[in-house]
């Protein structure tokens, strides 16, 4: 009996792998068997860093909150909650492009935080 071979299901099984390995460097982007390493190495990494983009974009606003809260006096952690008992309800994204782009309006916003750390203390 002939053996039969993967014909055009493998082709383009094999052009799908080099097609998502394009770009690597040096063998993975043309040898199939370490382009399918490397193609589901990468597809581990995507789904892992999906996740982690998450908390890395959370830090950046959290510094830069406390960068534009210490031009006012106050630390993060005083500024947060000089917030909280303002009944002032805005997440860290919008603080952050806040501070950044809107100084005198992030100003106001500190004086309220500050106006209610000294009513509460």
């Amino acid at each position: 009996m002939a053996r039969t071979k993967g014909g055009p299901r493998a082709h383009a099984r094999h052009r799908k792998v080099i097609k998502a390995a394009k770009g690597y460097y040096g063998r993975r982007k043309n040898c199939f068997r370490t382009a399918v390493q490397a193609v589901e190495k990468a597809g581990q990494y995507a789904y892992r860093d999906r996740r982690n983009k998450k908390r890395t974009f959370r830090a950046l606003w959290i510094q830069r909150i406390n960068a534009g809260a210490r031009l006012h006096g106050l630390t993060y952690s005083q500024f947060m909650n000089g917030l909280k008992k303002a009944g002032i309800d805005l997440d860290r994204k919008v603080l952050s492009d806040i501070a950044i782009h809107d100084e005198k309006a992030f100003a106001d916003i500190a004086k309220q935080a500050q106006d209610a750390l000294k009513k509460a203390a």
